[in-house]
């Protein structure tokens, strides 16, 4: 993807519904003891709909315990009209009839006194969508009496808890799970810079890479950050443009920001996304030979390097994950003209056509990083600038570790772009490793598109993270920017509907 802002030289721009249920009539709560309901339950529920479009939407229900602390929870509504379960998460989701049950998870059973829980579905439906009225938790209609004791308070803490770390993650699976063998879905942003400020004068993240900037991220439940990166900065190659952040300096910068992020519980992919190589050929960012604009594929000469350093630098600490290469379009360098070559030239590099510099393939890459003894998970991509994983399973290279994913880039105004695309494609690949669509976003203000994207991926167990948390103004026709400030305020509409949905989502 391509997306102009002002002083960037070619910037990176680029659970079914089951069976049963309880009904869930006003009469059902004359069956539990008055008493009961009101010394054990008091709660509030508020019903959003993120995404409405036309067929289909996706909902969610906040309640809010208002009584003595939940071990378990329970909670029913009904609908007025055709509204039919298709998936749901954060919460075991049933449908009988018009009357939707939602019961708690292992994860989020206790929920303490002024706690909230929020699952979340879609539905499709036909004709109107009149929201439900009537919530119930445990039994008891949310709103309904007090208890005739209130419950014991506990004073708030005068400290905030600790952070708890990002967890270590290694692949099981078609699964991305943590040391205890849960499973874990990389949900957050993108946090660009790391690519261009070092050879545009702009420092190394353009902005501060602080703990205000992560408390930022986490009023809006991120668990995961992408952070883009440049070879040759990294390298410190005499290249680089005066004035640049590299070597050490800049090596420090990216060390100390991605530990801070996994202190605050946060899960880094680094990813190498401006490389060495002159290339003028089709979807061509610059005519430079240094790393200021995104390539079609990595360099023989420096992403090795590269790759064994950052891993050596990393290595341990599996809470981060490595992004071999960003976009790859080896199919548009030779024309698309064939296709073979192009998958063969994306795993084996060396001489690929339309390509005037020698190319390291993820095989060279996979390689580089377990040479260093490292274990992180690693992810590589597609063709046509990640979209296109329509071979990733012939073509990918092996791993020692067994611990690779497949990173897949969506916007709309991609190939890839319908269900049916994703179902046969993305949903074949998803169903043998982990999937991380690296990048979503959309050209428009609105967010529709990542909308569908997300619903899809939450019913297929994909993780995402979308483009971009960086400050570059009010939305506009360029869309993906996410935020107006560094400590969170959403963009109109495209920050706010992502923010919206990733408050729904636990990893």
């Amino acid at each position: 993807m391509r997306l102009a802002f002002p002083n960037f030289r070619s910037p990176r721009t680029r659970a079914s519904a089951g069976a049963a249920a309880m009904a869930l009539a006003a009469a059902s709560l004359a069956v539990l003891p008055e008493a009961a309901q009101a010394a054990e339950t008091r709660c509030q529920a508020t019903y959003s709909v993120q995404n409405d479009w036309g067929s289909g939407f996706q909902s969610s229900v906040t309640i809010t315990n208002l009584g003595a602390a939940w071990t378990s929870w329970t909670l029913g509504y009904s609908y007025a009209g055709n509204q039919a379960l298709s998936s749901g998460w954060n919460g075991a989701w049933t449908q009988s009839g018009k009357n939707v049950t939602v019961t708690s998870l292992s994860w989020n059973a206790d929920v303490p006194s002024g706690g909230t829980v929020t699952p979340a579905a879609t539905f499709s439906y036909s004709g109107t969508n009149t929201a439900p009225t009537v919530f119930t938790v445990n039994g008891v209609v949310c709103g309904g009496s007090s208890p005739t004791t209130p419950p014991p308070t506990t004073p708030p803490p005068t400290t905030p808890p600790p952070a708890k770390a990002a967890p270590a993650l290694h692949v099981d699976g078609n699964r991305l799970v943590t040391a205890t063998g849960a499973t874990y879905r990389l949900l957050g942003v993108n946090r660009a810079a790391g690519e261009f400020a070092c050879v545009q004068g702009k420092g190394v993240w353009d902005g501060p890479a602080d703990q205000a900037t992560i408390d930022g991220m986490k009023t809006w439940n991120v668990h995961a950050v992408r952070l883009p990166l440049n070879e040759q900065c990294w390298l410190g190659t005499s290249d680089v443009p005066a004035g640049g952040v590299t070597g050490a300096a800049y090596q420090q910068a990216v060390k100390d920001y991605a530990n801070l992020l996994v202190a605050n519980g946060i899960n880094v992919i680094l990813d190498l996304h401006w490389s060495y190589g002159q290339y003028t050929g089709s979807g061509a960012g610059c005519s430079d030979t240094t790393a200021t604009c995104q390539k079609p594929m990595p360099d023989l000469q420096y992403s090795p390097t590269f790759w064994t350093q950052v891993a050596n630098a990393f290595k341990g600490n599996n809470a981060v994950l490595f992004d071999l290469f960003n976009e790859p379009y080896p199919d548009a360098a030779n024309g698309w003209t064939n296709a073979t070559a192009a998958w063969t030239c994306l795993r084996d590099g060396g001489t690929c056509t339309g390509i005037g510099y020698p190319v390291a393939g993820m095989q060279t890459l996979v390689n580089a990083v377990r040479a260093t003894g490292a274990t992180n998970v690693i992810m590589t991509g597609g063709l046509t600038w990640s979209n296109d994983l329509s071979q990733w399973s012939a073509y990918k290279p092996s791993d020692s570790t067994g611990n690779l994913m497949a990173s897949w880039h969506s916007y709309n105004f991609n190939g890839c772009v319908t269900t049916a695309c994703w179902n046969s494609t993305i949903g074949a690949v998803a169903a043998q490793v982990p999937v991380q669509a690296g990048e979503i976003g959309q050209n428009s203000c609105a967010h529709d598109y990542i909308d569908q994207v997300m619903a899809w991926a939450d019913a297929n167990g994909v993780g995402y993270t979308a483009w971009t948390w960086n400050p570059w103004g009010v939305c506009n026709s360029n869309g993906n920017v996410l935020v107006t400030d560094w400590t969170g305020t959403p963009t109109a509409t495209f920050g706010e509907g992502y923010r919206a949905h990733l408050l729904t989502q636990h990893p």
